[in-house]
């Protein structure tokens, strides 16, 4: 094949390759164990992939019932991506095959490049030179891969104990593997997953690559993504300014400290950028920032299945007054008001019981008094959402032990449905963890976001505002 040019191999437009194979090399051991090659054709045939897979390894004739080929050179037919893992001193060799193989892309797993050493950041740099010189992308090394939900691409290197993830629209791009399949359980948590990409060490393929990747990605509608480094700062502000007038992006940055920094480089080979410059950067191009490494997988679930508020007006509901207090302190720090009910609304609530007609709305003192609850907690939730000074609601569930609220709620959601184009958040609390899971699955399966803490609910609807802001503000 011929030479790509420097400009081309460095833009996002060539990932597809990465995302949408028709076929794939896996070059690496075959050993049955929880890592390696024998893991990654487990994956991909029980996630669901298609396309031809091609193990290679001279030491080994078949493997899960698939012919194994001595080198890539041996295997007659195209190869769109190929995966590595073998030892670093290894890859450079395999490289080239690939290269004169017309392979396009690389998945390099391996470790031991310049996270390492110096003589790894020697052949990490030589690896580059080549793959520049044949018109190749690399994603890694040191990464755990990538994952296309779309076309059960989920070719992980460790073994998860699952391997279908749930199609949806959210897009998590990281520096590190903590955010694929093997170390988070997606399935629990119910998150509608388009792609997943382990950046590792970033010799080629980097974030700026994947947002303009991302940018024109249909079935992606928010990017969420955690980074020790920005690799071009100019580039990313530039494709952010774009991409935030179309999708959120909310960015966890790790290195805001000296310490941190440090780590940063002996993890990935990566310099950490100032973190006073990167947030000007996220005040111009209109990123969202998460504080915490579980708000990149919670807080994109606002994004994900909700409407924009087109204020800031919150309203609540809550079996407890004292969590009342601590919305409205909190609320504050994310640009949220108590909203205030019409007079409509409020006299409609006092019929159901005194004093209900306030946010927040707290049914604690009527649930055990009023015989019909589960006929007027639908009424109070839709009578909330409703009302025109409410941009948005927090509803705030007790999982009680009995299960005796369970069916109530669930009523009260599946009534809502989508009829009101306003975001709701909820958070459950129980003293049994397993019946606080049990109430969260359906009502996602319905469509409504459940957070884990009652800071992250609010925080979630805070951003959406917050969002809701910027879009305006950068649409034309």
């Amino acid at each position: 094949m011929g030479n790509k040019s420097v400009t081309q191999c460095l833009s996002g437009a060539g990932l597809s390759h990465f995302f949408e194979p028709q076929s794939i090399a896996i070059i690496g051991s075959f050993r049955e164990g929880f890592f390696g090659g024998y893991v990654v054709i487990k994956s991909l045939l029980n996630a669901g992939y298609t396309g031809q897979i091609y193990p290679i390894n001279p030491a080994y004739k078949q493997v899960l019932g698939l012919k194994v080929y001595p080198s890539i050179r041996e295997v007659h037919t195209k190869v769109d991506l190929a995966i590595i893992m073998i030892n670093a001193q290894a890859v450079l060799a395999v490289i080239r095959d690939c290269g004169d193989k017309g392979v396009e892309a690389i998945i390099v797993v391996s470790d031991g490049f310049a996270e390492r050493n110096q003589e790894g950041s020697r052949i990490q740099n030589e690896i580059v030179t080549i793959a520049r010189e044949r018109g190749m992308r690399i994603i890694g090394p040191n990464t755990a891969g990538i994952v296309n939900t779309s076309n059960g691409l989920n070719p992980c290197p460790y073994d998860a104990g699952y391997y279908k993830l749930r199609q949806g629209s959210i897009a998590i791009c990281s520096q590190t593997g903590m955010t694929n399949p093997q170390a988070f359980p997606y399935p629990r948590m119910h998150l509608g997953i388009s792609k997943i990409c382990d950046f590792g060490n970033k010799c080629d393929v980097n974030e700026c690559d994947m947002l303009e990747y991302l940018e024109k990605d249909a079935v992606t509608n928010v990017v969420s993504m955690y980074l020790e480094s920005i690799a071009d700062g100019q580039r990313f502000l530039e494709i952010s300014r774009r991409i935030t007038t179309q999708k959120p992006v909310l960015v966890l940055k790790s290195g805001k400290t000296p310490e941190g920094a440090r780590a940063s480089a002996s993890h990935t080979g990566s310099m950490a950028v100032d973190d006073r410059t990167f947030e000007a950067v996220c005040r111009q191009a209109g990123i969202l920032r998460l504080e915490e490494f579980d708000e990149v997988f919670e807080i994109p679930k606002v994004f994900a299945t909700q409407p924009l508020p087109e204020g800031n007006r919150l309203g609540m509901v809550s079996i407890t007054g004292a969590i009342g207090v601590l919305t409205a302190d909190e609320a504050v720090r994310y640009g949220l008001v108590l909203a205030n009910l019409t007079p409509e609304t409020t006299d409609m609530l006092n019929d159901i019981f005194p004093g209900l007609g306030n946010v927040p709305v707290d049914i604690g003192p009527m649930s055990v008094v009023v015989k019909d609850l589960p006929v007027q907690y639908p009424r109070i939730l839709s009578a909330l959402i409703s009302d025109e000074n409410v941009d948005a609601v927090l509803n705030i569930l007790w999982a009680d032990p009995g299960g005796y609220m369970t069916d109530m709620y669930l009523e009260a959601y599946k009534e809502l449905g989508t009829r009101h184009p306003k975001p709701a958040a909820t958070w459950i609390y129980g003293p049994d963890t397993g019946i606080v899971a049990d109430l969260a699955e359906p009502l996602e399966d319905l469509g409504f976001p459940v957070f884990s803490n009652l800071k992250t609910s609010i925080k979630a609807l805070g951003l959406a505002y917050k969002y809701a802001q910027i879009k305006a503000e950068r649409t034309p």
